[in-house]
């Protein structure tokens, strides 16, 4: 599976941004879909993901309430809306791509963890200036 990620840039506190990741190739084998970033010095977080079979969402604590995570299907893309930025929200989003197997089980046991997920997109820049 390919991934193509797009829409990152620069904003403002409170603005908000949507992310797309496209998926491509052997799309048929990927279970689930997640997004995860990266600040400069931090570990690579968890920050969503859903599932394409029942749509099944999970969220990271930092930005439950304000960042929404949806998939279109038919175009095999995966979006993650992010309102109200805030400057910690200023990373390398990734968004990646898991076939768990092609295990509930599996999906709902691994979706927060990067070993979960096989194939990664490029990643895009996120920058919230104060």
């Amino acid at each position: 599976v390919q991934l193509q990620a797009s829409g990152g840039g620069s904003v403002q506190v409170g603005d908000s941004l949507r992310l797309a990741c496209t998926a491509s190739g052997r799309t048929f084998s990927s279970y689930g879909m997640g997004w995860f970033r990266q600040a400069p010095g931090q570990e690579r977080e968890f920050v969503a993901t859903i599932s394409w079979s029942d749509g099944s969402i999970a969220y990271g604590e930092s930005v439950e309430g304000r960042f929404t995570i949806s998939r279109d299907n038919a175009k095999r893309t995966v979006y993650l809306q992010m309102n109200n930025l805030k400057p910690e929200d200023t990373a390398v989003y990734y968004c990646a791509s898991g076939s768990f197997g092609d295990s509930y089980y599996a999906y709902h046991q691994l979706r927060r963890f990067q070993r979960g997920y096989d194939s990664w997109g490029q990643g895009t820049q996120v920058t919230v200036s104060s």
